[in-house]
């Protein structure tokens, strides 16, 4: 396994902690192992770092022009599917993820080291712009670095950062607006290749029937569109798939939420909060704070209400172990689950697993708990009385679901849920309306069922705080209808789904 090239200078230094991030998140995402993951990931940086450099030390082209090069990240990427592809040659394939092999026999693999003139547009976009205009580009649309950091990085004025990323995108429009008229295509392209434009050009214009549905059979003029269309939202997994192949999307999800995690940010769409902006996070804790003072003086406030109230036979409902108002589940089980006397039989003593001890619940009283205990009538309760626990309990977690992105045949979505207990693990599922089909996931591993869908978590993210987020992604597949998905859980119980 080779070593880390040793960085030449202070500005490569600085360069190769994220690079480093980079390369390994996307070698992750390729392999079927953290052990193989470093190998990929340490090759394919020695070997791109390598080219980098000599790209760097070649012959200026006339007129002082240099070759067309990828930024040093993409660059770096496109060395991890390059080095994959040499293992699955030199039969190393078993290392890596079993969908990415099929993918590097394949022919959308060959478009990649294939004719120029038919590689993905996106890739051939960012080749043609300035390497100024290339970082700046990659760092804020894929990496979604946010643009103040972007500005620093660069030598960029932040003041004035908005308006020069604006005039990249246009940049990359254009160029790609080039290269597809430039590319070998039939007589059915050639004529909707000045419509795609038009249409692009305008988030106002309305996409013309035949034009859509030749979009939803053509890849390359998909790809086309998807490279065109500044507006939307689109550009940055049009950069990824273009520019990485396999996994591109996979690989821009992740580097999101590697963004917030760096900056502080629990949800998406904070990403463009400055790196040293230390507000949001405190904030948040100060909320946290807050909200288990007020959740503890609620609970103590409840006990005590419920060790106050009146109990007796006297067929009013209110027996201990029913649910009280806040629809909270009382520590005693109700009637015969309590014993007050050595003769009570054993099968009405309490289920297995139910505890009478305070230690066992530390919000309620220790008071209210003997109230329960001499002053419920035996006898009162009978089995079916009672409910489950899941019945009574509320949620304990909040889900978001985000689509993404959404294409003639597929979709990508993310999940966020927050948990209001900590987890050493967990387990999210839920179900789909109209029988769409999990293919990838990332940041969980999945499993289907017919129409459910559950995603455990992976290695490094089993662990959440009390009132702290899980997030994951996926794509899928559906056809017909797309309908959002119903009936999250969490570990076995019910989410309650945000808006």
């Amino acid at each position: 396994m080779p070593d880390l090239p040793t960085p030449q200078d202070a500005i490569e230094a600085a360069l190769f902690s994220e690079c480093w991030d980079a390369v390994l998140a996307y070698a992750d995402l390729c392999t079927s192992g953290s052990t193989a993951a470093a190998q990929l990931g340490r090759e394919a940086f020695a070997h791109g770092i390598r080219e980098a450099r000599a790209a760097e030390a070649g012959p200026v082209r006339g007129a002082g022009r240099r070759p067309a090069r990828l930024p040093r990240i993409p660059l770096l990427l496109t060395s991890v599917r390059t080095t994959a592809a040499a293992w699955e040659e030199d039969g190393q394939g078993h290392k890596l993820d079993p969908d990415l092999r099929l993918w590097l026999n394949s022919d959308k693999a060959a478009r990649f080291t294939g004719p120029p003139l038919r590689r993905p547009l996106a890739l051939r976009g960012l080749r043609d712009l300035q390497q100024a205009d290339a970082e700046l580009l990659w760092l804020a649309e894929v990496e979604a670095l946010p643009l103040s950091l972007v500005a620093r990085r660069l030598g960029l004025d932040p003041d004035t950062a908005a308006e020069e990323l604006q005039q990249v995108r246009t940049l990359f429009r254009d160029r790609c607006h080039r290269n597809h008229l430039d590319t070998p295509m039939d007589a059915g392209c050639r004529s909707y290749a000045r419509l795609l434009d038009a249409v692009t050009r305008s988030p106002a214009a309305d996409t013309p029937g035949d034009l859509s549905r030749h979009l939803a059979t053509c890849v390359g003029c998909a790809e086309a569109a998807a490279c065109l269309r500044l507006h939307g939202g689109g550009l940055p997994a049009a950069l990824a798939g273009g520019v990485i192949g396999w996994g591109g999307l996979a690989y821009l999800e992740r580097r999101r939420r590697a963004a917030e995690v760096r900056l502080g940010a629990g949800r998406a769409g904070t990403a463009d909060r400055a790196a040293d902006d230390p507000e949001d996070g405190t904030q948040k804790a100060r909320v946290a704070r807050n909200g288990l003072l007020v959740a503890a003086v609620l609970v103590s406030v409840l006990a005590l209400g419920v060790s106050l109230m009146p109990f007796g036979g006297s067929g009013s409902g209110d027996e201990p172990g029913t649910r009280d108002d806040a629809g909270r589940q009382p520590v005693a089980d109700p009637g015969p689950s309590l014993p007050s006397a050595p003769s009570l039989p054993p099968a009405t003593s309490q289920p297995a697993g139910r505890s009478h001890d305070a230690a066992g619940e530390p919000d309620r009283p220790r008071s209210s708990e003997s109230s329960d205990r001499h002053t419920e009538p035996q006898g009162t309760a009978t089995p079916t009385e009672r409910t489950t626990p899941a019945e009574r309990a509320k949620p304990t977690c909040r889900v978001e679901y985000d689509l993404v992105n959404q294409w003639p045949d597929g979709f990508q979505a993310t999940v966020s849920v927050t948990s209001t207990a900590a987890l050493d693990s967990w387990r999210v599922s839920w179900s789909f309306r109209d029988g769409q089909q999990v293919g990838q996931m990332w940041d969980a591993s999945v499993s289907q069922d017919g129409s459910r869908v559950t995603a455990t978590a992976a290695d490094y993210n089993e662990s959440v705080p009390a009132g702290g987020d899980l997030a994951f992604g996926f794509i899928s597949s559906w056809r017909g209808k797309n309908s959002p998905p119903y009936d999250f859980t969490l570990n076995g119980r019910a989410c309650a789904k945000s808006g």
